[in-house]
């Protein structure tokens, strides 16, 4: 692995607070202001396009910057040191909470109020991103609605299809000078990622614990439109819904999950280390992430060709705002349901959307829940 890589993006995953936005704006600072590793419209190009694609936006983002410095030993090590802060943390705090009796924790219940808090913040941050015509907010109020009674895939295509006939974005900035990526791996990540969404879905039939694990981490990693807080119904449908953890156990992981570094993807660390401890938290890492490296290695190869079609810009438009009305319907079940259940705890999720606000470090928020737990519940 690059020397130069490990340099730059290990100290990011300890210090990168704040979500993918703030990821994307600490490596704008790190690899076009300090180190001129690519220009800016280099890297505007792989903003849109970690964008456009299922997974984790900022670390897809980090793993092409590592691609784009050292080939593929660059893109993996990219990954590999922002990663590994965080998913270092959260697989501690699985395996001390692994078989915990957690409902009565109360600063736990206060972490788990103040999950409202952000994932509000969050909507409303990406709302006014993403909503920016009267369409849009139709696809995010329909997709809402239509969670009620519909999977989340179905109104996300529906999004998309719509998105391509009727939305229309600014033209993109010219070709990047990007390192380039050959058809022979572009294809083949193509096809890799599909084979193993259907491969190992049918392997999840037998009911073998590798086979339902792996399927359920790397359907969660392939689903996940508009980053990472969006993870948070993909993986409690596939883990509390099922019973193979509880509700206590994973609402509080997410809350910790907020006040960390580095990319939320590695919420599936914890969970993984609370269902089966360190081999589960190997698992949830691996598996999370996978999806959207496969597709942005085939994104890196199809976007050259593809990137000034109208209607594949639209597509995505749609889905984004379709992301939209995802979030805000796991804010309220399973969120505020869940986490909100009388006055201090709606008093600690409304302090936790305030703080965020006003620009309080994540980190502050979560340690300011838990002691409010701690001495209001």
């Amino acid at each position: 692995m690059s020397a130069d890589i490990r340099r730059s993006f290990f100290p990011l995953g300890w210090t990168s607070f704040g979500g993918p936005a703030a990821h994307l704006g600490y490596f704008r600072t790190e690899f076009i202001g300090r180190r001129g590793w690519l220009t800016e419209s280099s890297y505007a190009d792989l903003v849109a396009l970690s964008q456009f694609l299922p997974g984790p936006g900022s670390s897809k983002v980090g793993m092409a910057l590592g691609y784009h410095r050292d080939g593929w030993a660059g893109f993996i090590a990219a990954w590999f040191w922002f990663t590994l802060p965080s998913a270092l943390i959260m697989a501690v705090c699985g395996l001390a909470f692994r078989d915990a009796q957690l409902a009565d924790a109360h600063f736990l219940t206060g972490l788990l109020a103040a999950a409202a808090g952000v994932v509000a913040h969050a909507v409303y941050g990406m709302a006014c991103k993403l909503l920016y015509t009267p369409l849009t907010w139709v696809f995010a109020i329909a997709t809402f609605v239509a969670l009620f009674w519909l999977p989340q895939i179905v109104p996300l295509l529906l999004a998309a299809g719509l998105g391509a006939a009727f939305l229309r974005r600014p033209d993109l900035a010219d070709a990047p000078e990007l390192r380039p990526v050959t058809a022979r791996a572009g294809w083949s990540a193509l096809v890799a990622f599909f084979a193993l969404l259907g491969g190992l879905a049918a392997g999840a039939l037998t009911g073998n614990w590798w086979a339902t694990r792996l399927n359920a981490f790397y359907q969660a990693g392939a689903l996940v439109f508009g980053g990472g807080h969006v993870v948070l119904p993909l993986l409690e449908d596939r883990f509390v819904a099922t019973g193979w953890m509880n509700p206590a156990e994973f609402f509080a992981g997410y809350s910790i999950a907020q006040g960390l570094p580095g990319p939320l993807f590695t919420f599936a660390t914890y969970v993984g280390a609370v269902d089966r401890g360190i081999l589960g938290a190997i698992v949830g890492t691996v598996m999370i992430f996978l999806p959207g490296a496969l597709l942005m290695v085939a994104g890196l190869y199809f976007w050259s060709r593809w990137r000034t079609l109208p209607r594949m810009r639209g597509a995505f438009a749609g889905v984004n705002a379709s992301v939209v009305g995802l979030l805000t319907h796991a804010l309220w079940d399973p969120i505020i349901t869940h986490g909100v259940t009388g006055w201090a705890t709606a008093l600690i999720a409304v302090a936790a959307f305030a703080a965020l606000w006003f620009k309080a470090p994540a980190w502050s928020v979560a340690v300011g829940a838990a002691l409010a737990g701690w001495v209001l519940l």
